[in-house]
Order: C-alpha cells, then sequence, then structure tokens
C-alpha cells in the first residue's frame, strides 16, 4: 500500500523526467541543469525504493 509520502515522492519523481525531456530537447541543452535533474531523481529513486 502506498503511502501519501510516497506518491508525493513519486510525484515528484515524475516532475523531473518531464523536466529532463524538456531540457534534452532545447536546441542547446545546458549540461550542468541536466546533471542536477537527473541527480535529484536518483536521491527521490533511491528514497522511493527505501520506504
Amino acid at each position: 500500500m502506498q503511502t501519501s509520502h510516497q506518491v508525493a515522492l513519486e510525484t515528484k519523481h515524475a516532475g523531473l523526467e518531464r523536466q529532463i525531456v524538456q531540457e534534452s530537447q532545447r536546441p542547446i541543452p545546458d549540461p550542468v541543469t541536466l546533471a542536477s535533474l537527473k541527480k535529484q531523481k536518483l536521491r527521490l529513486k533511491e528514497e522511493i525504493a527505501s520506504i
């Protein structure tokens, strides 16, 4: 059973994925922004997995 905390984390994770896709599709993606978004997404994934 999912808790509200887990649902919130998964929602944030999905939002980060959308931001990564948007940044990747720009004519000149910013590598620093992409790296930051990917690190945030990975941290959330690890937190979700530990629940």
